[in-house]
C-alpha cells in the first residue's frame, strides 16, 4: 500500500562477502597480489609465549600499509579508519566483526617485539628481494642521499649537554646515552651541539633545513638507479659525517645480505669530499652529483655473488659516464643535498 514505513523491520539473516564488494581495480586488490606476510609469525615466534591469544602481527603490517599508501600519519586515526572502511577491513584481514587492533598496540610492539626480532627490516628486505626478482634492480648504479625528518622535540628547550640530561627521565634518554659513542649519533663527530634535547637528545640541533635551527635526524637512503628502488636505509643524526658513515653501512649490509655490488655510486659533491670519503675516487658529474665508484679492487659489472667484506682505501676503479635516465634520476635525488 502506499505510504512510509512507521516500524523499521530488519532482515533476521544477512547473505554479504566482503570479497564481492572490493571492486577488482581498487588499490589495494593491486597490492594485495604482492604482499606475503607468511612468514611473520614464523619470525616472531620466540618472541611470544605458549599460551594467550593469537598474534596480529600480519595485521599491523597491514594496517601500516594502509596507513602509508592512503596518507593516514595518526594511528588512532588509521585504527578508526580500518574500523569504518571495508576495503581496508578486507586488506587487513579483519572481517566484517574483527576487532581492530587499539592504536598504542603499534608502539607497544615497535618498542618491543618488532624491534628487538629486527621484524621491520626483515620485512623490508622480503620487499627489497621481490624487487630483484621481477627485474626493477640493475645493480650496477646506485645514489646515495639523506632526507632531513624534524624531530618532535620543542626547538626552544634544549641543555647545553649531553652531562645535564637525568638518565632515567624517560626513554629515549636512556637509549640516547646508550649510544653515545656510535658512529651513527654521538660518536659521529667530535664537535658538541649547541643544544641538546631533553625529549629527544638523540635528535641533532642543526640548521640545514634551510630555515630556523631545529631538532633533526637523516634519513639516509641508498638508490638503485635503475628504476629508483630504495635498497637500504639508514638513521642518522644529522651532521654529515653520519651520512657518510650511514652510506659505508649500506652499501656494505647490501652486498652481505642481499649479494648487491655496485660499481658506480652517486652522491652530492659533499659527500665525495676525500676527507669524507676515503677511498673513493670520484669522477667529474653534474651540477649536482658526483659520481664515485667504490674502492673495490677487483669488480667489472653487478655482481649476485657473495664477495669477501672489502676495505674503502682499496684501489680504487675508474667510474664509467652514466647514462642519460640514470643522471636525471641521480640529480633529482641529490640536488636537496647539493
Amino acid at each position: 500500500m502506499m505510504g512510509e514505513r512507521t516500524v523499521m523491520q530488519e532482515a533476521l539473516l544477512y547473505g554479504f562477502s566482503l570479497e564481492r564488494h572490493i571492486p577488482s581495480d581498487h588499490m589495494l586488490r593491486k597490492i594485495d597480489r604482492f604482499v606475503d606476510l607468511s612468514g611473520v609469525r614464523a619470525h616472531l615466534e620466540p618472541f611470544y609465549s605458549n599460551v594467550g591469544r593469537p598474534s596480529i602481527d600480519p595485521e599491523l603490517i597491514r594496517m601500516l600499509l594502509v596507513g602509508y599508501c592512503y596518507g593516514i600519519r595518526s594511528e588512532r586515526r588509521l585504527c578508526d579508519e580500518v574500523h569504518l572502511n571495508l576495503a581496508y577491513r578486507w586488506f587487513c584481514r579483519l572481517g566484517l566483526d574483527g576487532d581492530v587492533p587499539d592504536h598504542s598496540t603499534f608502539s607497544k610492539n615497535r618498542h618491543g617485539r618488532f624491534r628487538d626480532s629486527d621484524l621491520l627490516r626483515q620485512v623490508f628486505e622480503t620487499v627489497v628481494a621481490r624487487c630483484m626478482t621481477e627485474g626493477l634492480v640493475g645493480g650496477e648504479a646506485f645514489a646515495v642521499d639523506a632526507s632531513m625528518v624534524v624531530a618532535d622535540a620543542h626547538r626552544q628547550r634544549g641543555v647545553a649537554s649531553s652531562d645535564e640530561l637525568a638518565p632515567t627521565s624517560n626513554r629515549a634518554v636512556t637509549e640516547y646515552l646508550a649510544v653515545l659513542d656510535d658512529a651513527a649519533f654521538g660518536g659521529a663527530t667530535p664537535v658538541e651541539p649547541k643544544f641538546v634535547s631533553p625529549t629527544d637528545p638523540a635528535a641533532r640541533w642543526t640548521a640545514a633545513t634551510g630555515g630556523p635551527a631545529v631538532y633533526a635526524y637523516a634519513d639516509n637512503y641508498l638508490i638503485d638507479l635503475k628504476h629508483a628502488v630504495i635498497m637500504d636505509v639508514e638513521a642518522t643524526t644529522a651532521v654529515r659525517q653520519a651520512e657518510v658513515t650511514a652510506a659505508k653501512t649500506m652499501i656494505e649490509r647490501t652486498a652481505e645480505r642481499l649479494e648487491v655490488n655496485p660499481s658506480r655510486l652517486a652522491a652530492a659533491p659533499a659527500m665525495a669530499r676525500p676527507k669524507c670519503s676515503p677511498g673513493w675516487s670520484t669522477s667529474a658529474g653534474s651540477s649536482h652529483t658526483s659520481q664515485c665508484s667504490t674502492s673495490r679492487s677487483v669488480l667489472t659489472g653487478p655482481s649476485r655473488a657473495p664477495i669477501s667484506p672489502t676495505t674503502w682505501n682499496a684501489t680504487p676503479i675508474p667510474a664509467r659516464p652514466e647514462s642519460n635516465y640514470e643522471n636525471t634520476i641521480a640529480r633529482s635525488l641529490c640536488r636537496g643535498s647539493a
